[in-house]
């Protein structure tokens, strides 16, 4: 209680939704991340329970400190540069939303290359093996749009796998079951052929990863670099392929946009044909198929 005579203290500012989204729009621009406004607002939104939609159709709305404090917690991780994705909890990839963790890789938009190709070029039926699935976004897309495919979904991580499954669990009624399987590769599938292989491997050279972004730290490293060239896991995926490829198969895997010509050799040198370098809607080469006749 103040003394008699004294001032009482001045009472706690009170803020509205949009000034929640306007300092945290400032403090995430003071903190060099790359789209300031957009994840000032998804934070916000998460934080108090709102849609996007609501930021602007609401932004007088007083906020309570119980939800400044959430708010606070979440622009505190993305000040960090902790990935939105990772923050959130999910991922929207193609028609999908996906859940996400650490334990696997942020779902990309250039990833969608490959779903389209697959999508339109998968025979009726087709056994299509999606090569290191991480969060199953790949696997997943395809049973949602093609549900006539049989496809499996390969990774050497467990944790992965884990989330995999999860997202699985909560695919849009109508799509195929994916059958998910641990693996190193193509280790636990001797003898096994599909008429596609789709892969998205690891392909950042060490070097590569240590000068990217301050977001890709956070990320799983064994799914981003295979080692000190970039190409490690990339090599491998050609050499092997072709045993597991029925005549007429096809692979398609995400490459760096660095990496054209060297996948395309390796793809040669591993005896398969019709080799065709993919762009994304940047112009940059990202991705590469080929048959095996």
């Amino acid at each position: 209680m103040p003394a008699p005579g004294a001032e009482p203290p001045p009472a706690a500012p009170r803020h509205t939704v949009g000034d929640l989204v306007a300092l945290s729009t400032q403090h995430l621009t003071a903190r060099g991340v790359a789209s300031p406004r957009l994840d000032a607002e998804l934070v916000v939104a998460e934080g108090l329970g709102l849609g996007r939609l609501d930021l602007y159709t609401g932004p007088e709305r007083p906020v309570t400190p119980a939800e400044r404090d959430a708010v606070r917690a979440l622009l505190a991780r993305r000040a960090r540069h902790e990935p939105m994705a990772y923050i959130l909890g999910r991922k929207g990839f193609r028609r999908l939303e996906l859940a996400v963790t650490p334990d696997v890789l942020v779902p990309r938009p250039e990833t969608e290359l490959v779903v389209e190709w697959v999508v339109a070029h998968a025979p009726p039926g087709a056994r299509v093996l999606d090569w290191g699935t991480g969060s199953g976004a790949i696997a997943l897309a395809l049973a949602d749009e093609r549900p006539d495919l049989a496809v499996t979904a390969v990774d050497v991580s467990e944790a992965a796998l884990s989330v995999a499954r999860a997202n699985a669990a909560r695919r849009r009624d109508g799509a195929a079951d994916v059958d998910f399987v641990r693996s190193d590769g193509f280790a636990a599938l001797a003898g096994t052929t599909f008429d596609l292989v789709v892969a998205n491997p690891p392909y950042l050279s060490d070097a590569e990863l240590a000068a990217a972004p301050p977001e890709l730290a956070f990320e799983p490293a064994g799914a981003l670099t295979a080692g000190p060239r970039g190409d490690e896991a990339l090599a491998r995926l050609c050499a092997d392929v072709p045993a597991h490829l029925a005549p007429g198969g096809a692979v398609i895997t995400e490459i760096g946009e660095t990496q054209a010509a060297a996948v395309s050799q390796l793809m040669a040198q591993a005896g398969l044909t019709g080799i065709r370098v993919h762009r994304d809607l940047a112009g940059k080469p990202r991705a590469v198929s080929a048959v095996k006749q």
